[in-house]
């Protein structure tokens, strides 16, 4: 029963990309069946394409996705992060996607603050404007002052959100599941972790509690950091549905003429966009990962403001320290340490050749560095990078590419203030000061150290698992020995070295 349901919802989605002109889009994405595209044209044949439609067809199903509503505008967004799946046309396309919705009517919004808070709205707001400021897919957002005298925002979770995003995610999930089941391509690309990220995301937005604390980790995280900050979160306004904050009055990047009539220094904010997201992004592996002109403001005396903190990117040190490695290889041409650094993490099979990843490296990288230095761009080279992923059977890391996609919004938002700003001159100091902290032989060597006293947690265990696979001694039998008699000199020497590193350990830094 579920499969029809499924089914027919399948066939009411073929419809809304037929209208829209979006199941061309649907045909260069590789992962989906050549043969389901040509039968959802063949079901959908009858119904017109809506008049004046963008040439671009990704941009086409963006519009799809808008009107089929909130779910899909967060399945868009995400796979705009994934040109690897979609295809850099349909990617780009999808950038253009609007999360932008009707707003919800005010008496939904009271109903709302006073449930989650248990007492009349008058008693927590002396005053909120009943037209919101922005309406999204999630929730929209009113100005207000609180009962203290405080201005602040205040966001509002849409009513039934949660019920609806549900029922749309089991579609994606099942959608997903019979796309790895009968496509080789779906399963290197894996759709799974796509809807994954999508469900991921949409349940850290659906509590609104949870963008407060990324909101508050991120704040800390960046204190110090000059011409950057994050709105205060007003916690004892904030609850699962409801999301109060500092109001900013600055200019939305969006009205870049009135931010130039300001007299703000157009060159200082591109570059301090892209040095708090790499100090972000490396230095903390945590990161606002929805980097456009409305997300970010300028307060008079000229700092940049980020706000909206539902979408974040997370990065191990692992990760960090991939990426570092693979953006100086390249900068030094060493495209031979670039290959081994993608086999030695794993990304790229043993089976497949490392001098022909090499190879394929120097012929992605070359075009770009050797470009003058202001043209010359991180985000592009990431991008072409996991481009070639098919060829050689590396399977997509989905916190890479959202990494990569935010790296090329904040190059796009800098060279938007600033046209002349040059991307790695700009991103250097960031990237060298967080290698001088994390790539020493020194900073390596105690992290490895670091790692001794969960190894001899975990030794007795391995060694009992060992000694059980010995084979069955069938040789005389021998008067008994002591114990270090019966341990090998190879693992003698281990059990000694191990105690060495576990006493220094304390001394480290």
């Amino acid at each position: 029963m579920r499969t029809i349901v499924y089914l027919l919802s399948l066939f009411g989605l073929a419809i809304r990309f037929r209208r829209y002109g979006a199941l061309r889009a649907l045909a260069s994405i590789e992962m989906v069946p050549r043969n389901l595209v040509w039968l959802l044209r063949l079901l959908t044949f009858y119904i017109p394409h809506k008049a004046g439609l963008p040439k671009n067809p990704g941009e086409r199903l963006a519009g799809a996705f808008t009107s089929m509503g909130p779910s899909y505008i967060k399945l868009g967004q995400t796979l705009a992060t994934r040109p690897d799946v979609v295809g850099a046309e349909v990617a780009k396309g999808l950038t253009t996607l609007q999360d932008r919705l009707p707003a919800f009517d005010f008496t939904l919004a009271r109903e709302a603050i006073e449930s989650e808070f248990g007492g009349k709205l008058e008693e927590f707001f002396s005053h909120i404007d009943e037209t919101p400021i922005a309406a999204a897919s999630i929730a929209q957002v009113h100005r207000a002052t609180t009962s203290d005298g405080q201005v602040v925002a205040v966001k509002i979770l849409r009513p039934g959100i949660k019920r609806r995003f549900a029922r749309d995610i089991a579609l994606f999930t099942w959608i997903a599941e019979k796309a790895e089941r009968h496509s080789v391509k779906a399963k290197r690309l894996r759709p799974m972790a796509v809807v994954k990220t999508v469900s991921d995301s949409v349940a850290r937005e659906m509590d609104l509690r949870l963008e407060a604390a990324a909101a508050a980790e991120l704040s800390e995280n960046m204190q110090g950091f000059v011409g950057y900050r994050i709105p205060a979160i007003h916690w004892s306004h904030t609850s699962e549905l409801i999301l109060t904050s500092e109001w900013i009055s600055g200019i939305k990047l969006t009205d870049i003429e009135a931010i130039k009539a300001s007299g703000h220094d157009m060159s200082r904010l591109a570059h301090t966009i892209v040095q708090a997201f790499l100090t972000q992004a490396m230095f903390h592996g945590f990161f606002h990962a929805d980097l456009h002109q409305g997300n970010l403001l300028v307060e008079e005396d000229g700092t940049l403001v980020a706000v909206d903190f539902g979408i974040m990117g997370r990065l191990s040190i692992k990760e960090r320290r991939f990426l570092a490695e693979i953006l100086h290889s390249f900068l030094v041409r060493d495209y031979m340490r670039v290959a081994e650094v993608h086999f030695d993490a794993g990304y790229v099979p043993k089976e497949q050749s490392l001098t022909d990843f090499a190879q394929a490296l120097r012929a992605i990288a070359e075009p770009i560095l050797d470009l003058p230095i202001e043209e010359m761009s991180a985000g592009t080279l990431l991008t072409q990078l996991f481009a070639t992923t098919e060829r050689f059977a590396m399977q997509t890391q989905p916190q890479l590419i959202m990494l990569q996609r935010s790296m090329v919004m904040a190059e796009g938002l800098a060279l938007y203030l600033d046209p002349s700003t040059k991307m790695f001159e700009v991103s250097r100091p960031v990237l060298e000061a967080w290698a001088r902290e994390n790539l020493s032989p020194e900073i390596l060597l105690a992290d490895a150290l670091r790692k001794i006293p969960s190894l001899l947690a975990r030794l007795p265990n391995a060694l009992e698992r060992f000694l059980d696979q010995k084979p069955e001694v069938t040789a005389p039998i021998v008067p008994e020995r002591g114990f270090w008699q019966t341990v090998s000199p190879g693992l003698a020497l281990a059990f000694i070295i191990i105690f060495l590193f576990a006493t220094l350990e304390p001394l480290l830094p």
